[in-house]
């Protein structure tokens, strides 16, 4: 790394302990329009090519602006974005070295890309002037060609070759990120020009001005065309997906309005009340037969909001979901081309159609205005939800070791209610969109002690209580996801459930939920093994090898670097914790849960889809 020597004319002498520029550079430029935007933490680990906006970074948050947060590898600080940016709704930032530090960020990136998450990702190089000539970690067109690794998995990607580009080039890619479909933009940009000092007469955009970006415009003739198809129907059924949270209490008046039901999304289940009277289950991975079986029913329509159809949204491409009685609404061209054979397709913000469709719906067919439902008592609704899932007697088992159902029960029991739950990819997430069923996170009590009735809590498009990736799903996302997560909403309790493999994976970014005080609940499923991966092979009748994990004490490694650790090997020690002081202390904490790897999980649909169920 280089000595600041270099930097020392553009400081003034004010105070040794506190120098700041006289004259700007292109790295506080790039930090001054993170504040502009509201970003309030960059996450990354430095290295000397990205030095100058580390010290930019320094600078701003001596003033109280952007800050760095130092993850423990540069794949984690792209997790960590991607909480930040679901929970916040704002942009999340990761920034690495050049070479190996741009790599290791990719997993993270292309998992942002496919989920649509708004991400800025910066990345450094070496002195321009060096560029081919075997410069330590270049990674340009002339080695080792990050660019074009970053090329398939980003919304914009470009070199900023001379500081006179950065205005526009970052304007550019903070557009890109924030449109629909929202993605990561990746900007990567020499050491030298992130230390050049900016001209004096150079002007930049306005950058505050993107968050006053209004909704994609709405089809209005296609939504008068749906207002119309919603008063012939006969029970419709609405499908939520993931795209829906700040529209979630519009589409519970719209559900209650057209006598319809509704079903969602694995990715969509954290938007609404699991034990609502019309909540049918989750279809796709991880979902329940009731969802499956009301789609085969045939319903007259079928309006699906906020989903692209993948494997695991589609039910592997079910034909009960995708055929001529599906409406599809939704922001973003690419998830509207995915369903072709669709009656209609509703092109528009998602929340300004269902404001739109209210408007048309408001009379029924009576002229009275339709009331809702009245909030079920918890107790019932949970005997509601236990009657849809697949083994209900689990749920209350009290053998050792730990049955997941009953992991799952008691966590969605025992949590307080504004946590927010993040399951990793395998059979941690099939679980918990499967089992996981806590009381509706943004519900309250009336005076007197009733329950405010369904739709009339406050909803913002960030406020899910589960959170799962789908599709490109990489192991260990909710790891580094849960600290970005309780970093943007200190709030809100945060539960990771991760399997033995994700741990071993990502775990070392619990330190940083430690060094910032976050109370992370990390709750590792532990059972030796790789679990989808041995049960896959034991439900195709493949060969059972390399699911094999080592025995290993998670509990203890946790009390190693100074965190509370708990190995939980039955119920009655499950029922033994005390979740509230867990979850209300300044800092992480890890259960080590001994589970019993024999339950199979509702991981079916993935079989069939890889043509292995037999």
């Amino acid at each position: 790394m280089e000595s600041n020597t270099a930097l020392a004319p553009f400081y003034s002498e004010a105070s040794d302990s506190a120098r700041e520029p006289a004259v700007r550079d292109a790295a506080d430029l790039l930090v001054d329009a993170l504040a502009a935007l509201g970003v309030e933490y960059v996450f990354g680990v430095p290295g000397g090519a990205i030095e100058p906006l580390y010290n930019a970074l320094a600078r701003s948050g001596r003033r109280g602006g952007p800050q760095a947060v130092v993850a423990r590898n540069e794949q984690g600080a792209a997790y960590m974005a991607d909480g930040y940016a679901r929970e916040t709704g704002k942009l999340g930032v990761c920034i690495a070295t050049s070479g190996p530090g741009a790599t290791n960020l990719i997993t993270g990136v292309a998992c942002a890309y496919d989920n649509n998450v708004p991400m800025l990702v910066i990345t450094g190089q070496p002195p321009i002037k060096n560029f081919g000539k075997g410069a330590l970690q270049e990674s340009s067109c002339t080695g080792i060609n990050t660019m074009a690794m970053f090329r398939p998995c980003t919304r914009y990607n470009s070199l900023v070759s001379h500081a006179e580009q950065l205005p526009t080039k970052l304007f550019n890619a903070l557009m890109q990120a924030q449109r629909a479909p929202s993605g990561p933009s990746h900007l990567s940009i020499p050491v030298d020009i992130l230390r050049e000092p900016l001209p004096a007469h150079m002007e930049t955009p306005d950058f505050a001005g993107l968050l006053r970006r209004a909704p994609a415009l709405v089809d209005l003739p296609a939504v008068r065309q749906l207002a119309r198809l919603l008063f012939s129907a006969k029970q419709p059924v609405w499908l939520i997906g993931d795209g829906c949270g700040d529209a979630a209490n519009d589409l519970m008046q719209l559900v209650q309005r057209t006598d319809g039901s509704f079903i969602t999304t694995p990715d969509g289940k954290g938007f609404i009340n699991p034990r609502h009277p019309r909540f049918r289950g989750v279809f796709g991975f991880g979902g329940h037969a009731s969802a499956a079986e009301l789609l085969s029913s045939e319903p007259d329509l079928v309006i699906a909001l906020g989903t692209g159809f993948g494997e695991f949204n589609s039910g592997g491409w079910s034909t009960a979901l995708l055929n001529s009685r599906l409406v599809h609404v939704d922001d973003s061209d690419e998830n509207l081309m995915r369903s072709p054979m669709a009656r209609l397709h509703v092109r528009g913000h998602i929340k300004s159609v269902c404001e739109q469709l209210i408007a048309l719906l408001a009379p029924s067919n009576n002229g009275q205005e339709a009331t809702l439902l009245p909030f079920l008592h918890p107790q019932v609704g949970r005997q509601a939800y236990e009657a849809m899932v697949d083994s209900p007697q689990a749920l209350r088992s009290d053998s050792a070791p730990v049955k997941p159902q009953r992991l799952l029960a008691t966590l969605g029991e025992r949590c307080p209610p504004q946590t927010r739950f993040v399951a990793d990819a395998g059979n941690s997430a099939a679980w918990a969109v499967h089992y996981l069923a806590p009381h509706d996170k943004r519900s309250g009590r009336m005076p007197g002690g009733a329950y405010l009735p369904a739709g009339q809590e406050r909803r913002t498009r960030s406020s899910s209580w589960l959170r799962v990736t789908m599709d490109f799903a990489p192991m260990g996302w909710a790891i580094g996801s849960a600290v970005g997560i309780a970093l943007a909403n200190r709030r809100c309790p945060v539960v990771c459930l991760t399997g033995d493999g994700s741990y071993l994976m990502n775990g070392q970014e619990i330190t940083v939920a430690a060094e910032l005080g976050l109370p992370v609940l990390y709750v590792v499923l532990n059972d030796g093994a790789l679990g989808m991966v041995k049960h896959g092979q034991r439900l195709a009748g493949a060969e059972p090898i390399g699911f094999q994990l080592p025995k290993v004490d998670f509990a203890a490694m946790a009390q190693a670097m100074g965190i509370p650790g708990h190995v939980i090997r039955s119920p009655q020690e499950l029922d033994a914790l005390d979740f509230d002081a867990l979850l209300s202390r300044q800092g992480p904490t890890l259960l080590d849960i001994r589970i019993d790897g024999e339950e199979v999980p509702p991981m079916n649909l993935r079989m069939k889809t890889l043509g292995t169920a037999r």
